[in-house]
């Protein structure tokens, strides 16, 4: 007969196992990343995208499965693009402002990443803060949301900070205040 103490312990080694192997597998196959898109029914015409997402082939979907079900949030796509893999990608992805803010964000400033995705992270942390103030609801925060964006990731430069629309409403925004 196990006691309930070896069972206890059984059971937090595994947690253990699989926080380990969850942090790795988002190291290698994760991205936290942020997109500002047009976005013509907001009131300034642009909107904040961030997104966690982990993919993985068909052949792995048990595995998002189990990352779901773990953070008990976000949903899975399926991407019938199948790149070189012959098979098609699924997508673990969370969009939600508080399940990030709640849930994804506590568990990787608890468990830290490896790799150069911890940059992204933290970068990722700034931008979810931002939002969680409505900074993204003002011409300058979405500007310094892309300036953020900027570094991460691919490095691509967001649309807003290169936008005729961008320079003339925030010229207008200076008249207005004098």
């Amino acid at each position: 007969m196990t006691s309930k103490k070896a069972s206890s312990a059984d059971n937090q080694q595994e947690r253990l196992k699989f926080i380990g192997w969850l942090v790795g597998f988002t190291d290698g196959e994760g991205c936290f990343s942020a997109s500002i898109i047009k976005n013509k029914t907001s009131k300034l015409g642009w909107q904040v995208f961030p997104e966690f997402v982990i993919t993985q082939g068909e052949k792995s979907l048990p595995a998002l499965k189990k990352i779901k079900k773990y953070f008990a949030c976000g949903n899975l796509f399926i991407n019938h693009r199948y790149d070189n893999h012959k098979e098609n990608l699924y997508r673990y992805c969370v969009r939600s402002i508080n399940d990030l803010k709640e849930k994804i964000i506590p568990f990787y400033q608890q468990n830290k990443l490896m790799t150069a995705k911890n940059k992204d992270f933290k970068n990722f942390c700034q931008i979810i803060n931002l939002m969680s103030r409505k900074k993204h609801y003002n011409i300058n925060g979405l500007k310094q949301i892309g300036m953020i964006i900027k570094k991460m990731n691919r490095k691509v430069c967001p649309m807003i900070l290169k936008s005729p629309e961008t320079i003339c409403r925030n010229s207008r925004q200076k008249d207005w205040r004098g």
